[in-house]
């Protein structure tokens, strides 16, 4: 995220305005809710994380045991159950 001065970017009238409320201060202006994206969309997480659940998915499907996926994956057993029962659930 960069910082914009309000003086180059804002109209006079505006600036004004929020000078009485801010003056010197830093504010964040977040954008409309119809332009924000969800969480690991902007980066590619997301779609990582949904690879990598299918993987450790098809991976105990051919038989690899809990056990072994928490270690490959570096993952909680309990975290590989929650991982299959979704991926599963999503798959119905």
């Amino acid at each position: 995220m960069d910082y914009k001065n309000g003086k180059e970017i804002l109209p006079s009238e505006l600036l004004e305005q929020l000078q009485e409320y801010v003056q010197g201060n830093l504010v964040y202006i977040p954008k409309k809710e119809e332009n924000r994206t969800g969480w690991g969309e902007g980066n590619g997480a997301r779609t990582a994380i949904r690879h990598r659940n299918y993987e450790i998915c098809e991976a105990h499907k051919n038989g690899v045991k809990i056990a072994e996926l928490a270690a490959i994956f570096c993952l909680s057993e309990d975290s590989i159950r929650k991982i299959l029962r979704a991926v599963r659930k999503e798959l119905l």
